[in-house]
Order: C-alpha cells, then sequence, then structure tokens
C-alpha cells in the first residue's frame, strides 16, 4: 500500500468523526496538515532505514565479491600444486558465493525502485503539505466570512428582529404624539419678538404701498 492510500484512509477517518462530532472547520484543517506532517515524518524515517539496509547489503556484496576473488585464487593454487579435487571444492564454493551475490544484488534493485517509489511519494506529499499550508489562511478567512455572512442571515430572518422593529415603530408614534402634544400649547400663542416682527412686515409692507403709490402719480403726471 502507498502512503498516500494509507494517508488517505487516516485523513478520511478523522475527517468523518469530525464531521459526526460537529467540529469546526478550523480544526479540521488543522488536524489535515498535522497529519501530512505526520505522514511525511514517518516516510522519511522509513526511506533512512531504506538508505541504510541498502548500505548494508551492498557491504555484503562486497565482502562476498572478495570471497569469489579469493576461492578463484585458491582454484588456481590447487590446480598448480596438481590438487584438481582442492580446485573443485574450491571452484564449488566459489559458485555458492556467486549464487548469494546474484540474490544480494536482485535485493539490492528491490530496494533501489523501493526508495524511488517513497522519493516520489514525498515529493507529492511535500508539494501537497505545501499547498495546503498556503489555502489554510484563505479556507479560515472564507470559514470566517460564511460563519458571519450565516449570523447576520439568521439574525434578519429572526421574529424577535421584526419584534424590536414593532417596538421602535410604537416608541417612535408614541414620540410623534407627545411632539404633537407640545406643538398644541404653542398653538395660537405670540411671543415678544413675534410681536415686533410683525410690526416690522407691517412698517415694510406700508413702505413698499407708499412707494408703489408714489410710482403711479409720478407715471399720471407725465402723461
Amino acid at each position: 500500500m502507498g502512503i498516500f492510500s494509507r494517508f488517505t484512509d487516516i485523513i478520511n477517518a478523522n475527517l468523518n468523526a469530525l464531521l459526526d462530532k460537529a467540529e469546526d472547520p478550523q480544526k479540521m484543517v488543522r488536524l489535515i496538515i498535522q497529519e501530512m506532517e505526520d505522514t511525511l515524518v514517518e516516510v522519511r524515517s522509513v526511506s533512512a532505514k531504506t538508505l541504510s539496509e541498502k548500505k548494508e547489503l551492498i557491504r555484503q556484496l562486497t565482502r562476498l565479491e572478495n570471497e569469489v576473488v579469493e576461492w578463484e585464487q585458491r582454484a588456481e593454487l590447487a590446480l598448480s600444486k596438481d590438487r584438481e579435487d582442492l580446485a573443485r571444492q574450491a571452484l564449488l564454493e566459489k559458485s555458492k558465493l556467486n549464487d548469494t551475490i546474484d540474490a544480494l544484488q536482485a535485493e539490492i534493485t528491490r530496494v533501489d525502485d523501493h526508495v524511488e517509489r517513497l522519493s516520489g511519494e514525498i515529493g507529492q506529499l511535500q508539494e501537497k503539505l505545501s499547498d495546503a499550508k498556503a489555502r489554510q489562511k484563505s479556507i479560515l478567512m472564507r470559514e470566517r466570512t460564511v460563519s458571519s455572512r450565516l449570523s447576520v442571515k439568521k439574525t434578519l430572518d429572526s421574529s424577535k428582529l421584526e419584534d424590536a422593529m414593532y417596538k421602535f415603530d410604537r416608541y417612535e408614534a408614541k414620540i410623534d404624539g407627545l411632539e404633537s402634544q407640545v406643538d398644541a400649547y404653542d398653538l395660537g400663542r405670540k411671543t415678544l419678538a413675534d410681536e415686533f416682527h410683525a410690526l416690522e412686515s407691517d412698517n415694510r409692507v406700508d413702505a413698499e404701498l407708499e412707494a408703489l403709490k408714489a410710482k403711479l402719480k409720478t407715471d399720471t403726471d407725465k402723461k
């Protein structure tokens, strides 16, 4: 199973648990990023352990290759001493070692393939993690905005708001009534300033009337 398959299972399980508990989106986003970071640490640890195992396999391979050379030299030595029996045994040991070497080389190839896959998956996970962190702020801002809008919508649709506005209307009507009563008390009453203002208005009218009479008389005399 690849790390992404395992990672997806973990995320889905946690998200389902959060949704069942109606957890907040901020916690869900933080959990996703935390799971990605934990998975990345774990995979890097596995990769490091695999590389260490590969180094050990290479050391074993080098040792066995040196032993192959030694057994070949022993076979040559035995033949030079007319000991074909010993030469045959030496070549038999060399053959066994070569079989082991072939198995080690196959194992090293398998490990190389595994490391290469891990490296590719680590790169993908790092890219996804960077993208998730970059989008985290935007996601949280959108969540706060939506929550605020939802609160406003609930308030606007709430019967409490209608009751409050109704009370405002009643209070406003009551104040209008009080203002009308005050205006009624003052209706028909003239202040001292009003009296003088009336006199001043009469004087202006009389002056304009006299000026108009004088103009008409002048026009008549000219004819």
